[in-house]
């Protein structure tokens, strides 16, 4: 399956959900509308021709910075999805932009690894995964607030490190 027959068939089935696509360092991405993430997902992880049958990453990029891409797009953030499929041997990246505020729909019922990962995006970066079984924090303490991995959040913290107590190896017994 080359990559052109991917984004044909995406394209006749989603005509409206691929925002843009993208080809960089010999990789596919595509960009695709939120409001279409869920049924585009859903698709290619059940297409028995695709088969993007392993979720290879799951994170997200703050644009905070960025005005030409965050204005581009509408959108502060990207939530990526790294996607491979053993069957054809094709790899995909899926982003979609949001808000702040939004919320994208949790792939966690489709690969499992998700659980996880979209854990530790909700963690690092606030985005909230709508349906998933356990969001909480996976990398952070409970109590921690804020969301390290976000443009906002001050380069050397906020007073967090004087409370993480740190095993030095020098123990006094």
């Amino acid at each position: 399956m080359s990559e052109t027959h991917l984004i044909d068939r995406v394209r006749e089935l989603f005509p409206e959900a691929i925002i843009e696509v993208q080809r960089a360092h010999d990789e596919l991405t595509l960009v695709v509308r939120k409001s279409a993430l869920e049924a585009f997902m859903h698709f290619l992880f059940q297409d028995t021709e695709l088969a993007f049958n392993y979720l290879v990453d799951v994170t997200a990029v703050d644009y905070q910075n960025l005005p030409e891409i965050s204005e581009k797009f509408q959108a502060r953030f990207m939530v990526v999805y790294h996607l491979y499929s053993h069957q054809n041997n094709v790899r995909v990246r899926i982003k979609t932009p949001l808000e702040e505020d939004e919320a994208v729909p949790s792939v966690a019922t489709l690969w499992k690894a998700a659980n996880w990962l979209e854990r530790e995006v909700y963690d690092m970066f606030g985005i909230v995964f709508e349906g998933h079984p356990d969001l909480c924090r996976i990398l952070m303490p409970d109590d921690y607030e804020g969301h390290p991995l976000r443009k906002d959040y001050p380069l050397r913290g906020r007073g967090e490190r004087a409370r993480f107590l740190f095993d030095t190896g020098n123990q006094e017994g």
